[in-house]
């Protein structure tokens, strides 16, 4: 099958692409595809429309693999789980400390297709192919060392893990009805941003040990 490999940046995929040495590869069989799309909500959504757009291959499936800060020491640093259910974790009001999202204020609907419950759920049966935590994640334009922040998130949404672009991915692939799975490696902690403290190299490793296990497994 034709597998779409989704990532922010190379650096967190660089394992892969260095043994692998090519961006378009074959392995077990299938044809793999990989698609940088930078950081962010909206460089990742619309390098995904565009992609999708332009090449008229349907992808049996979707993986985005990036790193990402886990909440309150929830995994260690380097644990890779897949993200079950994201949502977009700053969109909405912010008043007098505190945050409330577009569904609660009433401005979209949240059961309104592809969200359920406000969250954009993955139910594809390739959750099952890893032996992996499957959990709650939160997406944000901006990452930051605020104790507010965080306590919002975790008050409005109760996540284990927090990245960049995870919510744009879930959104495109269920609006095109394609099968898909978040690999996040824990490379921090949410808001400490002494990279002393952080793993990337360890994080990153395990990550892409995890993309190679799925996509044998597939």
């Amino acid at each position: 099958m034709n597998v779409l490999l989704v990532a922010a940046t190379e650096l967190e995929l660089q394992p892969v692409i260095a043994t692998l040495q090519a961006k378009h590869f074959s392995r077990n069989g299938h044809e793999i595809h990989f698609l940088p799309t930078g950081v962010g909500q909206a460089v990742t959504a619309f390098a995904l429309a565009e992609y999708l757009a332009q090449f008229n291959q349907r992808f049996g499936a979707v993986v985005q693999a990036g790193i990402g800060g886990v909440f309150n020491g929830m995994y260690p640093l380097g644990t890779v789980v897949q993200v079950e259910r994201d949502c977009f974790g700053d969109l909405g009001m912010e008043e007098k400390g505190r945050f409330t999202t577009l569904f609660q204020a009433g401005f979209a609907k949240a059961n309104e297709k592809p969200f359920t419950d406000g969250w954009l759920v993955n139910e594809s049966a390739l959750l099952d192919k890893l032996p992996l935590p499957k959990v709650k994640a939160v997406t944000v334009n901006k990452v930051s060392d605020s104790p507010l922040q965080r306590q919002q998130l975790l008050d409005c949404f109760g996540p284990a893990v927090e990245s960049m672009e995870g919510a744009p991915f879930h959104y495109a692939c269920l609006k095109n009805n394609m099968r898909f799975v978040q690999l996040r490696a824990i490379s921090n902690a949410v808001g400490e941003r002494d990279k002393g403290k952080w793993d990337i190299k360890g994080a990153v490793d395990n990550l892409s040990t995890a993309v190679l296990q799925l996509i044998d497994n597939l």
